[in-house]
């Protein structure tokens, strides 16, 4: 029996098909790169955009397809961030939707006479089957308790848990001596992590804990929150040698009140200011950002400012996104007044500064 999996999205999605893929291996799967070959399909789907919906939608479209002309027997898992709405749909063209906090279950839904441990409490306990020996993807949390006014997270991935940090550490220790070369910190609000068996133990205090680990490796680390990034942590982070100095910032917008309309909590001064403080304490630090553009209610003046801030700040690299609705987030309640072409035109205008 073989398997093959399909990961859409952030870096999470892929630490949890690592798992998955490990769970199908423990069961007697073996993975193939080839469609034609497989037994199983396993999509992990993203919903942050609608394009990510969209593309397995055609995905589906594909594995019907090949049902119909070759395997009838094929069967088909939906799992990761999906929405409701969507869930419901693709209940119609898959054969489970099952939830990957529900991933030691898996065995059970597939009429496997083999299970995975019983004793699992939490799916990240499970040790995953890594997609390369180089870098490590280690959770230390999943969630998100910020309700950005367009994002699916909290909706998709519920509210924030964070492993406890021995956990965190002997998953780290465990690559490290697997040979691994970058320990890569998962969350999608990374910063905002604290140790449940020890509050005091933040992402800052994390961060060294890592870091003092024996061992010749760097470590990076995403998403961080701008509203969670301490002055402990800017300090951490100058201070850890095995800080692989590249950091992503999401600012989303450079105007106030698009940023007060999205529910970011911080101004784009303060925004700046944060950016100074890490500049000054790590000089060499390689700056990356996210940025929408078109949000409702976009005017050009406030995208000038997006742009303004862009040719102030210069990232080193940017993530630019047309804002694309979301059933179910409060930005879907907004007009959605700024057309495809509009949208395209100022992501070409960020683009083209770099």
């Amino acid at each position: 029996m073989k398997y093959l999996i399909y990961t859409f999205g952030c870096q999470m999605n892929k630490s949890d098909s690592e798992r998955i893929a490990a769970v199908l291996e423990k069961i007697g799967y073996q993975k193939t790169l080839d469609i034609n070959r497989a037994d199983l399909i396993v999509i992990n789907m993203c919903s942050v955009r609608q394009s990510a919906v969209d593309r397995v939608f055609g995905l589906s479209e594909k594995i019907k397809e090949l049902r119909d002309r070759k395997n009838k027997k094929l069967r088909v898992i939906l799992t990761g961030c999906v929405l409701r709405p969507d869930a419901k749909m693709f209940k119609k063209r898959f054969d489970f939707v099952l939830n990957i906090k529900d991933l030691a279950k898996w065995p059970k839904f597939l009429n496997s006479s083999k299970t995975y441990n019983k004793k699992v409490k939490n799916y990240f306990e499970i040790q995953p089957k890594s997609s390369n020996k180089f870098s490590a993807l280690i959770p230390v949390s999943s969630g998100c308790n910020n309700f950005c006014s367009y994002c699916v997270v909290p909706y998709t991935r519920d509210r924030l848990i964070c492993r406890s940090h021995t956990e965190v550490i002997n998953d780290a220790k465990k690559s490290i001596k697997n040979g691994f070369r970058e320990i890569w910190l998962l969350g999608q609000n990374v910063n905002d992590y604290h140790s449940p068996t020890n509050p005091s133990v933040d992402f800052a205090k994390l961060l060294k804990m890592v870091d003092n680990i024996l061992g010749v490796f760097k470590i990076f680390f995403i998403s961080p929150h701008p509203k969670n990034f301490s002055d402990e942590l800017i300090d951490a982070l100058s201070r850890c040698k095995k800080f692989g100095k590249r950091l992503n910032l999401p600012v989303q917008s450079g105007d106030d009140t698009i940023l007060k309309r999205m529910n970011r909590p911080y101004t784009v001064s303060q925004y700046k200011k944060l950016v100074k403080k890490i500049r000054t304490k790590i000089p060499d630090i390689n700056l990356s950002t996210d940025v929408i553009v078109g949000f409702p209610g976009e005017t050009k003046k406030q995208f000038n400012n997006t742009v303004k801030l862009f040719k102030e700040i210069k990232f080193n690299i940017a993530y630019i996104a047309k804002y694309s609705p979301r059933s179910g987030t409060p930005a879907y309640q907004m007009k959605d007044n700024i057309t495809i072409k509009e949208k395209k035109r100022r992501e070409k205008i960020l683009r083209q500064l770099f």
